[in-house]
């Protein structure tokens, strides 16, 4: 099995952030030269998460909506008293959503829904530079 790969990085404001990586996710498969195998996209760190999502202006208001029902930033966490953090929800999402995705890679284009894109999240309650390890195995 071969390992080919590089690393996307970009500044983010944090609080929910959604940023779209398909196109730089496209752009590390195109110089791979891979037409078939797996595409792995892990994002580094405790605050940031990986998934796919149809990414328009209604479905990022609707995820960031959701998560901020289920895991909301004001509640009160053991994190947060133990470390006098402030951060506890952005390490909660994060965990739940979780770091990585792998999409298959046929005919050298990513499998992707017609809706769908890989998008990261950054859920840390500041400014961030993030960093996304994108792997293409064949």
């Amino acid at each position: 099995m071969a390992v080919q790969g590089g690393l996307l990085r970009m500044d983010t404001p944090g609080n929910g952030h959604i940023v779209d990586l398909t196109e730089g996710v496209i752009s590390v498969v195109r110089t791979s030269g891979v037409q078939r195998g797996l595409v792995t996209v892990f994002a580094t760190g405790s605050t940031v998460a990986v998934t796919t999502m149809e990414y328009e202006p209604g479905g990022v208001h609707d995820l960031q909506t959701l998560l901020d029902r289920l895991i909301p930033a004001g509640a009160e966490y053991e994190h947060n008293r133990l470390n006098h953090d402030s951060n506890a929800h952005a390490h909660l999402r994060a965990a739940v959503i979780g770091p990585s995705e792998t999409i298959p890679l046929v005919e050298g284009r990513l499998a992707l829904g017609t809706w769908q894109q890989i998008v990261l999240l950054d859920f840390d309650d500041r400014p961030r530079q993030r960093t996304v390890t994108v792997q293409v195995l064949s």
